[in-house]
């Protein structure tokens, strides 16, 4: 009799192996799961730090103007990306300054006092010229007007009618 209840209480009853493996697989399946949970989350969180980068790198324009010409035909398109604090100058015709003529960038405020934003560089398509939002915020038109090589002088106005001119539109970025 002795013996028999040493062999019964050494084997343990089948239900309860079955418990302990089925808690040993759960444990295993959850320590899977919270590894690749946070596996996951790491991914996402470089993925998401990528296409933060990724969008800063993308131009955001606030201002535009699309200058016209005397038939009122589309001659110069700018935009203005604060980002990198530069106007983008975009020819939209064919229309070319003279050996000693050179194109200037004019804004305009409210009561058309021109301040010169720069001279644009000869026969490129396509220019930039430093600008600060300040300026611009101030400024309602944009104009181009032909002036002797290099531009006018500071503080002198430019030469008229001009050559182009358009509305400065500020959109939201």
């Amino acid at each position: 009799m002795t013996e028999t209840v040493q062999t019964s209480s050494a084997t343990p009853p089948c239900h309860a192996t079955r418990w302990r493996i089925a808690t040993i697989i759960c444990l295993i399946l959850l320590s899977v799961a919270a590894a690749t949970g946070m596996s996951m989350m790491e991914q996402f969180k470089a993925q998401l730090e990528h296409l933060q980068k990724k969008l800063k790198a993308v131009p955001q324009v606030k201002y535009v103007a699309v200058l016209l010409d005397e038939k009122h035909q589309p001659a110069q398109l700018i935009t203005f990306d604060p980002q990198d604090g530069y106007l983008l100058i975009q020819r939209l015709n064919d229309v070319k300054e003279g050996q000693e003529d050179s194109m200037q960038l004019w804004a305009l405020d409210d009561q058309d006092r021109p301040l010169s934003l720069g001279v644009l560089a000869t026969k490129i398509r396509t220019a930039q010229i430093p600008a600060s939002d300040k300026v611009l915020s101030q400024a309602k038109k944009l104009a181009i007007s032909v002036e002797n090589k290099g531009g006018v002088e500071a503080g002198k106005l430019p030469r008229l009618p001009y050559l182009f001119s358009g509305a400065l539109i500020q959109k939201t970025l």
